[in-house]
């Protein structure tokens, strides 16, 4: 029944909790932002990795850039080389009286046509270059600015995944000061109605969250706990969606006690399954559920150190009837 402590922020109105009226309010906002949160979460990764792979772009280019410049000083150097050579073979005389003084003028003229055609060859191959060069020197501008224009985005909705994520971290403790009010009272208070669809799993059986780390397993030992853990505890923030992990029945929804807020489900085959520590319910006893289906909200009600789902499986509704959920989630098709 433990995880991680978190330390509590002061609340945005500077009040005792009361800044949202009612538990209702209070779930219904954590789950609109909970939602918003991996919304904006999603769209600075997107928006990360097209910056990202634009900064390979640039890279891409500046290093063809860098070469072409290269082959440009190369070719040059080629250039100035034929002419030094077509000089000294002249020994500056004007091409005319070379042929007249020649032995062989007919050699002497094949070898000026070389001469001359692999300067344009070169001379060529300099323009070829030049034209590329501008091509990417243009390129090269445009995924700059591109870049530019995405970093100043990416870091936009960087801001806007900050100011969601500490809008939800207010209204998460929130909801944890309403959640311990009812469970010190031993009342709940009513279901809180989420705009979700009552089922977002095609599958027979889930994880009763959908991310999570996996913190005390059944069976261990803890000074919190008179003998064994009975079940599997998930360390997750306040406010996460709680799932039904197959369909069944509400058989029990209770507030008050070492397990705090807790919701008990019945499913086909006799076997039963326990959320607790839970911030907020979502269903009414007596319901019937699918699989995936958002029951609750998770929290730190009850004998916890910290924000986490405890999850047990038993055969019975009672505790102590608890078997270790890992495997039995294993056999129904659940990895954990």
């Amino acid at each position: 029944m433990s995880a991680a402590c978190t330390a509590r922020p002061v609340a945005a109105d500077g009040g005792g909790g009361t800044g949202l009226s009612g538990g209702v309010e209070a779930g219904a906002r954590v789950a609109r932002l909970y939602e918003d949160a991996a919304a904006a979460a999603q769209r600075y990764e997107e928006g990360r990795l097209e910056a990202e792979a634009q900064r390979v772009a640039v890279r891409r280019l500046e290093r063809l850039l860098s070469r072409e410049r290269t082959r440009i000083a190369v070719l040059h150097e080629d250039l100035g080389r034929l002419a030094r050579a077509h000089y000294r073979q002249g020994g500056g005389l004007p091409y005319t009286a070379r042929m007249l003084l020649s032995g062989d003028p007919e050699g002497l003229l094949r070898g000026h046509r070389a001469a001359r055609r692999a300067e344009h060859v070169v001379d060529n191959a300099v323009d070829r270059s030049h034209r590329a060069e501008t091509r990417l020197a243009a390129d090269e501008a445009r995924a700059r600015a591109r870049r530019e224009s995405l970093d100043r985005r990416t870091a936009e909705l960087a801001e806007v995944r900050r100011s969601v994520e500490t809008k939800l971290e207010e209204a998460r403790w929130l909801l944890q000061e309403q959640a311990d009010a009812s469970a010190a009272a031993g009342a709940c208070r009513g279901a809180v109605p989420l705009d979700r669809p009552g089922s977002g799993s095609v599958r027979a059986w889930v994880a009763p969250v959908s991310a999570y780390e996996l913190s005390a397993g059944f069976g261990s030992g803890g000074r919190r706990w008179a003998h064994r853990h009975t079940g599997q505890d998930f360390a997750v923030p306040i406010g996460t969606p709680v799932r039904a992990v197959g369909a069944g029945r509400v058989v029990r929804v209770s507030c008050g006690g070492p397990f705090g807020i807790e919701i008990v489900l019945r499913h086909t085959g006799g076997y039963y399954t326990q959320y607790a520590h839970l911030a907020a319910v979502n269903v009414e006893q007596g319901q019937r559920v699918a699989a995936g289906q958002w029951i609750g909200q998770s929290g730190t009600t009850g004998n916890s150190t910290g924000p986490h789902l405890h999850f047990e499986v038993r055969i019975t509704a009672e505790s102590g009837s608890g078997i270790d959920p890992v495997p039995w989630l294993l056999r129904h098709g659940v990895e954990l």
